[in-house]
């Protein structure tokens, strides 16, 4: 008997070689290409997370395992194939079938459903009564955010003290919205009409981008929200200044920027505590100048981007409900320097 390999399995086994090198490779870049600064469910720093990354890698691995097989059961049946004139041992196909095709995955199944099981349990598991309460309201396209018993509100910003399980309210102002930061807590969607809860816990301080998850139109991916956490004390006095008059002027010309706020337009969709400014259509403004970006998200808050957004908003982020304002040109950096000034 010839035992040289046939040409036809060379030709064969070249081809499939040729066809899953791609693969691979693209694989390879895929996997590099989500490297960088977003926010990872494989990095976590609170206990959901925690519970969904290692569920993720239980999945993972089984998955791999069961890839492995599959790719070894093919090269097999490629370099190995039946030949003519060769006879083949016929072995125990049922037996094969009951523990590879049915007992395995009975197993496979059983056990993911049991972790499952286990990890929604305790991802149920909120914190006890009487701790903080943060409430946040979706909005197209930017985040409300408040503190249950306190007057003052901020947007796209929220603290937690670190080690502590934050009760977070839910709740959306026009479409769905889905509330999801990544390094902490899995996503929980807001309904019209509808309170939702979830809770927050961080391991370490730190800053931890969120993200709206639910398409909500135009805008969407320009509705992001930074969760920071920090030591007990830093988060009361956070807490502190959220229910506080926002700080006076101190120069001229933050004097003459307030003055142009609470006359101007702005005052009839915004507020600002201590000011005869009380709109409620936009964010509240009273901290304004320590806030991490404009636009939740779309431009970082700086001087000249927040003229920009002052003058027309439309041009940064298309499709929000702010329109053009009428800001004399002598008068937009004083505006500029007194909502710089709101820490």
């Amino acid at each position: 008997m010839d035992t040289s390999e046939d040409p036809g399995t060379r030709s064969r086994w070249q081809r499939w070689r040729r066809r899953l090198l791609p693969v691979v490779l693209g694989g390879v870049l895929a996997s590099v290409g989500c490297s960088g600064t977003a926010p990872s469910v494989l990095d976590p720093a609170g206990a959901g997370a925690s519970r969904i990354a290692g569920l993720w890698w239980v999945l993972f691995w089984i998955s791999m395992a069961v890839f492995v097989e599959v790719v070894l059961l093919l090269v097999w049946a490629l370099v190995f194939r039946r030949r003519p004139g060769v006879r083949v041992r016929h072995g125990q196909p049922l037996r094969f079938v009951a523990i590879a095709g049915a007992g395995v995955p009975l197993v496979i199944l059983v056990t993911v459903y049991s972790l499952g099981l286990r990890d929604l349990a305790a991802l149920g598991d909120g914190p006890a009564p009487g701790g903080p309460v943060i409430e946040v309201t979706g909005h197209k396209w930017w985040w409300e955010v408040r503190v249950a018993g306190v007057a003052g509100a901020t947007a796209n910003e929220l603290h937690i003290p670190v080690g502590e399980k934050v009760r977070i309210r839910l709740r959306s102002a026009d479409v769905l919205h889905s509330f999801w930061v990544p390094q902490l807590m899995s996503k929980t969607d807001l309904i019209p009409g509808e309170d939702r809860e979830t809770w927050l816990h961080a391991d370490r301080a730190g800053s931890y981008r969120g993200q709206c998850a639910e398409y909500c139109g135009t805008q969407h991916a320009h509705m992001t929200f930074l969760v920071v956490a920090e030591p007990r004390s830093d988060f009361d006095a956070w807490v502190t200044r959220l229910g506080s008059p926002a700080p006076q002027p101190r120069t001229d010309a933050q004097r003459r920027g307030q003055q142009a706020f609470v006359q101007g337009t702005c005052a009839g969709c915004h507020a600002i505590r201590g000011t005869s400014a009380n709109g409620r259509v936009g964010p509240d403004l009273s901290d304004v100048g320590s806030r991490w970006s404009i636009g939740a998200g779309a431009v970082p808050n700086d001087g000249g981007h927040l003229g920009g957004w002052i003058a027309n908003s439309q041009t940064v982020k298309p499709g929000n409900y702010m329109p053009p304002q009428p800001v004399d040109a002598d008068r937009l950096p004083d505006l500029v320097a007194y909502l710089q000034s709101l820490t």
